[in-house]
Formats: structure tokens, C-alpha cells, sequence
């Protein structure tokens, strides 16, 4: 459970994974979970409205711009890294009295001897995970490349996009360094959630993730904010224009919604990539070809 407070709750959640593990959908989850305990029923083109509760940090341009001395674009990654704990500070201070959930793609370590991550503006995170076989599918759309490249991209060491005048880069570091930096022993203000269980048992996931970020809610509550974000609920929503967050030209962030696509669509030699890569971190969630689950079918 989350680390805020009871008296004086404030600092932020993180709502942590590697791109395309389920991220934009726990948003959608708690964006309407928060909007219905204030008693505003879902609207349309909520998806639209997903910065509103749970912002992303990469969203935060003109923050960032406040700390950098050139304009984002043509900022080196070194200032960028350098400014992300005072944007935190000021997401912070700006959210006042309260608990701010935030979505990032980091992985939680330093960079230029910098975290990426100020532990002292966290109260905890909780770290969604997906099979790699299946984030190369989604990824490869999402980036507009082959899933060749997508794949070189997952095991790429500190990797980080380039800076967008829409969006802030955040170094991801390769599947398995994320993964790792999150999961690893993780403490009680870390919950780690399987993407393919949101699958299976979406309400019963769905409200571990209200009670670890102490969400007071009734089950009503949860279950209406479980239909509206439902997968195929986002899906109609996201066709009619999509997250303002997508990559101009991208694909969707919500797809298919389901999980083994690999074993038709990856060949054996790009599953053997992905395995070399990433098979010691793939074994403890289960995701090795031999023994992945199945979900959503």
C-alpha cells in the first residue's frame, strides 16, 4: 500500500511500465474511478480527458521548458534528465493537498547520476508488466517501424525516444532494465500487476490497484469504472479520435486486447531474439514460449 499521510496526503504514484504494457488503460481505469467518487458520470471523449487525473510526465512540455534554456526539441537528453526532479516538484507542489497519480515509462534508476525518479516527492507506484512477445506487436505499430526494429528497441540499454515538441523523453532502458529496476524486491509501495491478469480478472485487479493506492470505493463504484474502461469501450472511443498522447500517424493503443498473439504473428527467429534477450526476466512472470499464458482470447 502507498506511503501517504493519512493526515497529509501528497506526492505522487507512479503508474509505471515499459511502453505499451497496459499503461494508458490503468489511467482510464482510475480516471473514471475518481471522476464517479465525485460524483461525474463518464462522458464522451473521456480519453481525451486522461491528463486531467493522471497526467503524464513526458505531457508536461511547458514545465520542462520553465527549467531548460533552449526549446525542447533542440534540448540535449543530459538537461533534460537534469530537469525532471524539479518538473516533479513542481507537479507536486502544484497538485497541493492530495495523492497525484503519474504515468512515466521510466525505468527507476539515474541517469547522469541523476534519478529519474525522486523517491522523495514518491509515495509509491504501482508497475504494470507485460509478455515481450506481445509488446513487440503493439510497439512496432506505435513507433511506425518493423517489429525487427521494435524488437532491437526493447533490448536497446538506456534506451530514450527522441523530444517531440509534444512530448518529453524519458530514458526507458531495455524491457528487461525496466522490469527489473521496478520489480526487483519491490517494497510494499510498489504493487506489480500483470497485464494478461487485468485480462483475465479485470475487477478483481482492477480493485487491488484502488486498495493498494487507497482509493476508498465502493465495489459499485469500481465495477461501473471497470465498464467504462473496458477494452472495447476504449476502443470505440480511441477510433473516434484517439488519446491527444498518441504519436502523430501512430497506431492505436488499444488494439486487440488480447494476449499470445506472438505464437501467429513472431517468427522463430524473432522469438529466439526476444527470449536471448530478455528470457531471465521473461521466467519470472511466466512469459517464456514454453509456459506463457494465455488471456482474452
Amino acid at each position: 500500500m502507498i506511503a501517504a499521510d493519512a493526515n497529509d496526503p501528497r506526492g505522487i504514484v507512479w503508474i509505471a511500465s515499459y511502453p505499451k504494457s497496459g499503461n494508458t488503460w490503468l489511467r482510464l481505469f482510475l480516471h473514471h474511478l475518481l471522476r464517479i467518487k465525485r460524483g461525474r458520470p463518464p462522458g464522451p471523449r473521456e480519453i481525451d480527458r486522461l491528463g486531467d487525473t493522471v497526467p503524464s510526465i513526458a505531457d508536461q512540455v511547458a514545465l520542462f521548458q520553465q527549467y531548460l534554456a533552449k526549446p525542447l526539441v533542440d534540448t540535449d537528453m543530459r538537461d533534460i534528465v537534469m530537469a525532471r526532479v524539479r518538473v516533479q516538484e513542481a507537479m507536486v507542489r502544484e497538485a497541493g493537498r492530495g495523492v497525484l497519480p503519474v504515468k512515466t515509462h521510466s525505468f527507476l534508476g539515474r541517469v547522469f547520476d541523476t534519478p529519474q525518479i525522486s523517491l522523495g516527492l514518491s509515495v509509491g507506484a504501482v508497475c504494470l508488466v507485460r509478455n515481450p512477445l506481445d509488446i513487440a506487436l503493439s510497439l512496432a505499430p506505435y513507433l511506425q517501424v518493423s517489429i525487427d526494429e521494435a524488437i532491437r528497441t526493447m533490448g536497446a540499454t538506456l534506451k530514450a525516444p527522441a523530444p517531440t515538441p509534444l512530448l518529453v523523453p524519458e530514458v526507458w532502458g531495455s524491457w528487461s532494465e525496466n522490469v527489473l529496476s521496478w520489480t526487483t524486491d519491490p517494497p510494499p509501495v510498489i504493487k506489480v500487476v500483470r497485464y494478461e491478469d487485468l485480462l483475465v480478472d479485470p475487477m478483481g485487479q482492477f480493485t487491488a490497484v484502488a486498495e493498494h493506492m487507497r482509493i476508498a470505493a465502493a465495489p459499485a463504484e469500481i465495477e461501473a469504472a471497470v465498464a467504462a474502461s473496458s477494452f472495447a469501450e476504449a476502443a470505440r472511443e480511441e477510433r473516434s479520435g484517439g488519446p491527444a498522447e498518441s504519436p502523430e500517424g501512430a497506431n492505436r493503443f488499444f488494439r486487440v486486447g488480447r494476449a499470445g498473439q506472438w505464437r501467429d504473428q513472431l517468427s522463430p527467429a524473432q522469438i529466439d531474439r526476444i527470449v536471448t534477450h530478455h528470457g531471465e526476466q521473461m521466467a519470472r512472470f511466466g512469459y517464456l514460449p514454453s509456459e506463457s499464458p494465455e488471456a482474452g482470447a
